[in-house]
């Protein structure tokens, strides 16, 4: 392992930007820009730091923390976070095998989303994962198939939809409100529960929620746990005596700008209260919350530009390496590597052919050259694993840092690997 620091993360060490022990400059001379760094020292502490106050608030309700991939997927956190002892939060057949890869068992995996197809189930049921969190009656009835055709039961928790408010950032990362595609609609979930404690090849053992992203106080999980918790005592006293777990889902908010961090003390001993007495262990599903503040993304100031009387910096990296400012009016901070003298207030934009094209607007910034090096932060979470090829560019390179000595975890896409799986010679078949 490499050489331990004492506050791990971005700091400025003799006026340079370093990741841990690692100068950011070196990384870049080494493996080019655009280039994701993620902090793996960071990502243990707050897995402790989540860990350890879930354990003081609880310790007589038996709980897991399933990290949440889709935040980030890339194999070496994956097997950081495996090595503290989570588990793992997946939305597809993709994720599954990702975790697999990284080390993560069947009974570590808990299976979400929206739209699972048969062959995601299937494929769940083979591992077999400790449990399905089904968000539809229909999605229930084909598990009960598939389940049936292997021979199997299959483990349930159903994503309940607690229809309450939640103040975040922006509309597309609330996902417990009235009409969302998200979950099983409240009036809806007895009679789903009673469909599933009935049906042959499922056992229903929980229920989940999930009602949002970058939620800084307790107050929304207390109106949801609110709702949750009678629905649990009813169906027990129904008779649906199988239920074990409650899945409370993730959303614990982290600062990219001035936002209060998630107060996870407060949030622990929230949850504590709810659920005391209810006789269930729990799941959390944290994902932001362990990666986002762990990783920066490289980039280099190709020109400087004036245009309508505004300063536009372009950079070699843009929407599609950073898909967040564009497509969630998301701010990320942004400073030089090595700090110039001066300031202005420029759009920070990309190469890429859209206006829509920038990782900041009107942003008050340090006076960058041609050339200097750029630090985006807070990009650990939603960064790489939203990055595409649009206008055929090459992913970027992902490299981890763990105390002095850094790696690329994540190899630079090439110009052939764009083509890779496209077909020069087409076989034409019969209509």
């Amino acid at each position: 392992m490499g050489q331990s620091v004492l506050t791990p993360g971005v700091a400025r060490v003799d006026g340079e930007l370093y990741v841990d022990g690692v100068p950011l400059a070196r990384v870049a001379a080494e493996v080019g820009t655009p280039a994701y760094v993620y902090s793996l020292a960071r990502v243990r502490a707050q897995y402790r730091r989540l860990e350890t106050a879930l354990a003081a608030a609880m310790p007589d309700i038996t709980h897991r923390l399933h990290y949440s991939v889709k935040a980030n997927s890339n194999l070496a956190v994956l097997r950081t976070l495996q090595e503290c002892g989570a588990g793992v939060d997946i939305v597809s057949a993709g994720e599954l095998h990702r975790a697999r890869e990284a080390g993560f068992g069947g009974s570590d995996i808990v299976f979400s989303g929206v739209g699972k197809t048969a062959e995601e189930l299937r494929l769940a049921l083979e591992a077999p994962v400790l449990f399905v969190n089904v968000e539809s009656e229909g999605e229930l009835r084909l598990l009960d198939d598939v389940a049936g055709a292997l021979g199997v039961t299959a483990p349930v928790a159903l994503r309940i939809n607690p229809e309450v408010t939640v103040e975040n950032p922006h509309a597309y990362i609330r996902t417990g409100e009235k009409g969302h595609k998200f979950g099983i609609p409240y009036d809806d979930v007895e009679s789903v529960a009673r469909l599933a404690h009935a049906l042959p090849h499922v056992s229903l053992v929980g229920l989940d929620m999930h009602i949002g992203s970058q939620i800084a106080t307790w107050e929304p999980y207390a109106d949801a746990l609110g709702r949750i918790r009678p629905l649990f005592e009813r169906l027990r006293a129904a008779g649906v005596d199988t239920l074990r777990w409650l899945d409370l889902g993730g959303g614990l908010g982290v600062t990219y700008d001035a936002e209060a961090p998630a107060d996870v003390e407060r949030f622990a001993a929230g949850v504590a209260d709810a659920v005391r007495g209810l006789g269930v262990s729990l799941v959390f599903e944290p994902g932001r919350f362990l990666v986002a503040e762990a990783g920066v993304l490289l980039a280099r100031v190709l020109y400087r530009k004036r245009s309508g009387g505004k300063e536009y910096v372009i950079t070699d990296a843009g929407m599609n390496d950073l898909m967040r400012p564009s497509h969630y009016q998301a701010y990320h901070r942004i400073e030089p590597v090595r700090a110039p003298a001066g300031s202005l207030i420029a759009d920070v934009v990309g190469p890429v052919c859209e206006s829509g094209d920038f990782l900041a607007l009107e942003r008050e910034m340090a006076d960058v050259a041609p050339g200097d090096l750029l630090a985006v932060h807070t990009a650990g979470a939603y960064g790489f694993v939203m990055a595409s090829n649009y206008n055929s560019r090459p992913r970027p390179v992902e490299v981890v840092v763990d105390g002095d000595r850094f790696a690329v975890a994540t190899e630079r896409e090439r110009l052939e690997d764009l083509v890779r799986l496209e077909r020069a010679h087409l076989q034409w078949r019969s209509a």
